[in-house]
């Protein structure tokens, strides 16, 4: 089986041009065949807050109203993608910017009301992502470059967790590739100590996630994250990791960041 790189990229690095140019060079850098899949929360927050339209967030994941739905619409889809992908074009990779909704390659389920109301928040199943048409565009020698927006199929845009759409593809195109996952943000994976960048936590089992979530080692963001990959692992993906973005390049030697594992 052919190798296919899925990094998912997000935190501080987006908002730093410098950083995110970096990350793009070791992003064009990597061998095979490769996706990417980005969030850009921060700078959606920003803009929002520039329009009136304040940030709502629960457990690390964001409240979807119509207006805010249209922000980040805007800045997912828009701005950053389109940036990134211009970018990666400069670098020789020829990428090609996409929302779900474009060849219908994720469609999302509205997120059913219950304690909370997430409003237009877009949850993914084993059905989402067509792996035929990312296949497709892969053979064809382009770079899917992925955004949060996905859609219902009915013209409804949702707004979906970076890091489950990441989590969702890699399991789609492991049963076409041998498939790896990679999370990149600004720290350099898993901390005991968010302060402390010498406390990584090199390697974490599936069955050690709940005791670290009591413990408070992992926690807000980092808890749909860790989630979100180990249910990529429990359904075929190889490897993940987490890991801090201007190392990606390690990833290769197999000594980047936190690795997960079942």
């Amino acid at each position: 089986m052919e190798q296919l790189t899925i990094v998912k990229i997000g935190g501080n690095v987006i908002d730093n041009s410098e950083n995110l140019h970096r990350f793009l060079q070791d992003f064009t850098a990597l061998s095979g065949k490769k996706i990417l899949v980005h969030g850009g929360g921060k700078i959606a927050t920003e803009l929002g807050t520039s329009l009136g339209v304040e940030a709502k967030m629960v457990e690390g994941r964001r409240i979807t109203d119509i207006e805010t739905l249209r922000v980040v619409t805007m800045v997912y889809a828009g701005l950053i993608n389109k940036n990134m992908v211009a970018q990666l074009q400069s670098k020789a990779c020829n990428a090609i910017g996409l929302t779900g909704a474009d060849g219908n390659i994720i469609t999302a389920v509205k997120r059913p009301v219950k304690t909370i109301d997430y409003g237009f928040v877009g949850d993914l199943d084993e059905a989402s992502v067509s792996s035929e048409t990312l296949t497709s565009l892969l053979e064809a020698g382009l770079v899917p470059v992925l955004c949060a927006i996905t859609h219902d199929g009915d013209g409804q845009l949702l707004n979906t967790n970076a890091d489950t759409i990441a989590s969702a593809v890699a399991v789609a195109m492991s049963a076409v590739y041998d498939t790896r996952l990679v999370y990149c943000f600004e720290k350099k994976g898993v901390l005991r100590d968010v302060e402390d960048e010498s406390s990584l936590v090199p390697e974490i089992k599936a069955g050690d996630f709940e005791g670290l979530k009591e413990q408070g080692v992992v926690s807000g963001g980092m808890i749909p994250k860790l989630h979100n990959a180990f249910e990529a692992i429990k359904n075929g993906v190889k490897m993940v990791y987490i890991g801090k973005a201007d190392e990606l390049p390690q990833v290769n030697t197999n000594d980047f960041g936190t690795r997960l594992i079942s």
